[in-house]
């Protein structure tokens, strides 16, 4: 539904081009009063991400006489589509952009810098959740974007197959979580689902499980440490559910297109780890009083060097692009996107989370599931590394993660040095530029 659903394998080397020099102009004369915004893929559809767009679309140009094209781009070709537009100097006025691409679009000069001023001009930056600021670009430069959605990582549950079992909670640790799991794995139902064959995704937990052991993807001077003690240590728990724990169906090492989402539904899996997955869960026939979310367990006793983090800081922001014919109208339609209203109509839509403050005061934001993702968004989520290479990491260490789910489900060992000789060689493609 957002960002796991991203290839980036293609573009790995476009990332990390120097700083590209904008050239020619934009989408659209300085004369006429249109532009151009890039959607991403939010909704079931893209017709349906258009069906709730275009009015909002309409509001603002009934506001403001500015017109808007829409074009809403699927998460396969975004990246894609956006590298082209940085590299031809030919792109949209308004894009969205997944949060954790900041840094490496920063990296390529592509996207307006929003300085002070700037942000002034859309309403500052105190008007947005801290969290979510974090996600916006490398850390002492200007941020790239405004966060538009924010999201977190929480664990959905089936409260039937739970109370079915006799379970009256869920589960708060890992060994808990290894303890349910395993009561709930029976013939055709599986304690967890997992999206085994998704890059993305992969890397968002090793990232997440590698912070709860210790472990930092990047060193302060930038240079990957994707081998590290505690990396091999919290991707070796996270392949563990179904190589060691067996609590995840071999099938789903094979899952990249959201197949884990149905297997959910449908009862096939009583637990998921998932950010927003409502829309996606009631489009497959599941209904709200069925499941429940809490927040992703932790690793207790706590590993040495161990951190409280149980999610990325996850979302979309909002960017434009920096050789646009319509900068004023462009940050116009920022500002508008990021009002009370517009952030109260869409994340209300898309069960996404608002990223200002001031639109948490609607009940629509005040239930037990809005609390959990709000909660961690505030206290256990992390940014994923604010360095151009964030996007290698994502690429290389979800691609090994991948392997290893292949190796699990062929009944494979997943040893330390198993996954320490893997991690090694993905460092090594870093230092090596590629």
């Amino acid at each position: 539904m957002t960002l796991r659903r991203l290839g980036l394998v293609a573009v790995v080397a476009a990332l990390l081009a120097p700083t590209l020099v904008a050239c020619g102009g934009g989408s659209g004369s300085s004369s006429d009063n249109t532009l151009t915004y890039w959607a991403s893929n939010q909704g079931t559809s893209l017709d349906h991400d258009r069906q709730v767009l275009q009015p909002q679309l309409d509001k603002f140009t009934k506001q403001t006489g500015i017109k808007v094209k829409l074009e809403v781009i699927g998460w396969p070709d975004l990246l894609n589509r956006i590298l082209a537009a940085a590299a031809s100097g030919k792109g949209p006025d308004v894009l969205n952009i997944g949060n954790t691409w900041s840094p490496s679009l920063q990296a390529t000069g592509a996207l307006l810098p929003f300085d002070d001023a700037t942000l002034a001009t859309v309403g500052g930056k105190s008007r947005f959740l801290p969290g979510s600021m974090a996600a916006t670009g490398a850390p002492g430069k200007p941020p790239t974007a405004v966060p538009l959605y924010s999201l977190a990582y929480g664990l959905y549950y089936n409260k039937k197959l739970f109370a079915a079992a006799g379970i009256t909670e869920p589960p708060k640790t890992w060994a808990e979580l290894v303890d349910v799991g395993k009561k709930l794995t029976r013939s055709g139902q599986w304690g967890l689902v997992v999206e085994g064959g998704n890059p993305t995704e992969n890397a968002h937990h090793a990232f997440t499980f590698g912070q709860q052991y210790g472990a930092d993807a990047f060193d302060a001077s930038g240079k990957p440490r994707f081998d590290s003690p505690g990396m091999v240590a919290g991707v070796k728990r996270y392949v563990g559910f179904m190589a060691n724990d067996k609590i995840v169906n071999p099938s789903a090492a094979e899952y990249a297109k959201n197949e884990s989402l149905a297997d959910f539904a449908s009862g096939k899996a009583a637990m998921l780890l998932w950010q927003a997955a409502d829309t996606s869960l009631q489009s497959h026939g599941m209904s709200p009083d069925d499941y429940a979310v809490a927040p992703v367990p932790f690793e207790q006793p706590t590993p040495p060097g161990g951190k409280k983090v149980n999610s990325m800081v996850a979302g979309i922001n909002l960017a434009v692009f920096a050789n646009t014919k319509h900068k004023d109208a462009a940050l116009s339609f920022v500002k508008f996107m990021t009002s009370d209203e517009e952030q109260l109509a869409l994340n209300k839509t898309y069960r996404s989370m608002p990223t200002v403050e001031s639109a948490y005061s609607d009940p629509a934001f005040q239930t037990p599931q809005v609390k959990v993702f709000r909660e961690t968004l505030a206290t256990s989520a992390a940014p994923l590394p604010a360095v151009p290479e964030e996007a290698q990491f994502e690429t290389l260490v979800g691609a090994v993660v991948k392997d290893l789910f292949a190796d699990a489900a062929s009944g494979k060992p997943i040893t330390d040095d198993a996954i320490k000789s893997k991690l090694t060689a993905a460092n090594q493609q870093v230092h090596a530029g590629g």
